[in-house]
């Protein structure tokens, strides 16, 4: 036990609270709020911070709180959209900041431990094993290939650290998945790690091929895809999607599958035009998509 507390107490400082401002008319306030809470881990010792990007989309103001109650000004310095990743800077220098596991991820059945704000200088632990690193694909046009679940809720806000028993970072707490109880899934160190230079200089992941964003939720219905919602202003809804639209192809291809759905819109680029084969009221449309670029729409 005492093994484990001094784990823990090596984490904490590393482990910061977020709250988070946007203005009311940014597009993402419909979904998730113009006042947010989150959690974050810094893993820099120049004050870099990372998180999930639902956290600090958006952003007006950011303030961090580390552990021992001080509070510091944050700045949104990088958002990545594909990989559900942001990073967030505070001034100053020689931070405590937590070192990265090993990028090829955890083994099935490892011991990890949540580490999370609980509100300012608040923070809460639990602790788990890693059960799947399967992919994950979410309605908000997401999806990764790799995953960690494991079997610990989320004690704090999202952003949490998941750490392993060497008190390395192995990943950053996204959602908790209580559909199927008490789990949790984490994005795994290795997305930031891919891309942490271009991140930091440019505010997003460049070298990497951009995909095409069409601003819908798709969401599956007895072996179909259904448009649940559409971005207000979104290539989707300008386009003339609906919701209620049930999308039977991309490009000549049908696709039955979410995974499918996503992979085949993201064989085109930001800018392309997109074909989609659409079931609107027992009526089959044909309809073509501008699609845009997630970073671009909702920087602006």
């Amino acid at each position: 036990m005492n093994a484990h507390l001094g784990l823990i107490h090596s984490i904490l400082p590393a482990v910061v609270d977020l709250r988070v401002t946007i203005p009311e008319n940014h597009p993402s306030t419909r979904n998730l709020g113009s006042e947010r809470m989150g959690s974050g881990t810094i893993v820099d010792p120049d004050g870099y911070i990372l998180t999930v990007h639902y956290v600090t989309l958006g952003a007006d103001s950011i303030t961090v709180t580390l552990t021992d109650g001080e509070q510091l000004p944050g700045e949104l310095a990088a958002q990545d959209f594909e990989t559900g990743l942001a990073l967030v800077k505070i001034p100053g220098q020689n931070f405590p900041f937590m070192r990265p596991a090993p990028a090829e991820g955890p083994s099935l059945g490892q011991a990890a431990l949540i580490v999370a704000s609980s509100g300012e200088a608040g923070r809460r632990v639990s602790g788990g094993y890693v059960t799947s690193t399967e992919s994950y694909d979410g309605h908000w046009e997401y999806m990764l290939e790799k995953t960690i679940r494991l079997t610990a809720f989320n004690p704090g806000f999202g952003g949490g650290t998941l750490a392993d028993f060497k008190g390395q970072m192995m990943g950053v707490v996204s959602l908790n998945l209580n559909e199927i109880g008490k789990f949790s899934l984490a994005i795994p160190i290795r997305f930031y790690l891919q891309n942490a230079q271009e991140l930091k200089q440019y505010g997003r992941a460049r070298s990497r091929p951009q995909r095409p964003w069409l601003g819908f939720y798709p969401q599956p219905l007895a072996g179909h895809i259904v448009i649940a919602g559409l971005v207000p202003g979104g290539p989707a809804e300008r386009s003339g999607i609906r919701e209620g639209d049930i999308i039977l192809g991309v490009e000549k291809k049908e696709v039955r599958s979410r995974p499918e759905l996503y992979r085949e819109i993201w064989k085109k680029k930001p800018g392309e035009r997109i074909s989609l084969r659409i079931l609107r009221e027992e009526e089959s449309l044909n309809l073509e998509v501008v699609s845009g670029d997630r970073w671009d729409f909702y920087r602006s």
